[in-house]
């Protein structure tokens, strides 16, 4: 019985989730077609999807698996330049912008899940507050390390270099990534589409996995380690899973987000990144993947809404945050949830009856 109402409760999850999507991009479909739309929203559409696909994967591993990650941003980062790199050598091979896109989005979540398996191993050993300063630093240190990374594109392939420019490129060549300057002349080939079809298969691939019986052992590793350990369940293993997966799709946003850009910096990645993302999910609610998808795009959103009262808009968006944070944490919101239950459970009852 236990196992029926949480299998129905996953569909409504998953029914939710993908409901929410679908209609809010026909929606803007319909607004940008009727011309209802303004450019600064209609310029917020890929961030918005880029952010939410971050939302859900850090979910993941916040809500799910249970531990603090403040260096999602990192693996982010990773994703954007590997993606920038791959989409400016594969430009004349295969001029297909689309096409681009979906094999730059794949090798930045690659290098991004290679990221989560090089800081996963050693950290994922530590927990609490030991693991979201370890996962802190972690998401600086790629930022240095693309604010000094050089690499260029000519005839005879790509070229590295750390700290300064040691190399030369031959006539016709190109630099992709100068250091500090980050990269310039992005040819944009993100679209609000593809942002689109990017959250479909993150929430089809991360909503499987939280509902089938790896996403249990997560749970349970959540829950209770000890118990875990204890019925045979690798805690290092389901929980490096978990950690990588959601890094692989936070290397996706990344690509995403950047070919959003002509001009693309470190700095955009740093640690601020880190906590919106972990707001959203927070005001989301842990666990809670459908309203990691709506705090995610009301919150990236809401400074553009509220620019009509450009002298306060801050200060209505920090006021706003507050009230969402306390009543995502005060009993008002147990209640209401406990009253949806009972009359879903009452709706139950008087079928079954019938």
């Amino acid at each position: 019985m236990k196992q029926s109402k949480n299998l129905l409760a996953g569909k409504r999850d998953t029914l939710i989730s993908f409901g929410i999507v679908i209609v809010a991009f026909i929606v803007v479909q319909i607004m940008i077609l009727t011309g209802n739309i303004s450019s600064s929203l209609k310029g917020q559409l890929v961030p918005i999807c880029a952010y939410v696909v971050m939302a859900v994967s850090l979910n993941l591993t916040v809500g799910i698996l249970g531990e603090l990650s403040l260096g999602h941003a990192g693996f982010m980062s990773v994703g954007a330049f590997a993606g920038i790199v791959a989409t400016t050598s594969l430009a004349e091979t295969i001029p297909f912008a689309p096409l681009r896109l979906a094999i730059a989005m794949v090798i930045g979540a690659v290098c991004a899940a290679i990221a989560g398996v090089i800081v996963g191993v050693p950290v994922l050993r530590l927990k609490g507050d030991y693991l979201a300063i370890v996962t802190l630093a972690f998401g600086e240190i790629i930022k240095n390390i693309v604010g000094v990374l050089y690499i260029g594109r000519d005839s005879s392939g790509l070229h590295f270099s750390l700290i300064e420019q040691k190399f030369e490129l031959a006539e016709g060549g190109k630099m992709i990534i100068n250091g500090p300057m980050g990269v310039s002349g992005v040819t944009k080939i993100s679209s609000f589409t593809a942002g689109f079809v990017l959250i479909l298969i993150t929430l089809f691939i991360i909503l499987n996995l939280v509902h089938s019986r790896t996403g249990r052992a997560i749970m349970s590793v959540r829950d209770n380690k000890i118990a875990a350990e204890s019925i045979g369940i690798s805690v290092t293993r389901y929980k490096l899973l978990a950690f990588v997966i959601s890094a692989a799709f936070a290397g996706m946003a990344g690509t995403l987000y950047a070919m959003n850009f002509s001009t693309v910096t470190a700095a955009k990645f740093d640690f601020n990144t880190s906590i919106l993302i972990l707001v959203f999910v927070v005001l989301g609610g842990l666990g809670n993947i459908w309203g990691s998808i709506i705090a995610a795009a009301l919150l990236t959103v809401l400074p553009e809404l509220l620019r009509a009262v450009n002298d306060y808009r801050m200060l209505i968006y920090a006021i706003l945050l507050i009230v969402m944070m306390i009543f995502n944490n005060s009993g008002v919101k147990e209640r209401l949830m406990e009253k949806r239950a009972a009359r879903h459970a009452a709706k139950q009852v008087s079928k079954e009856g019938l």
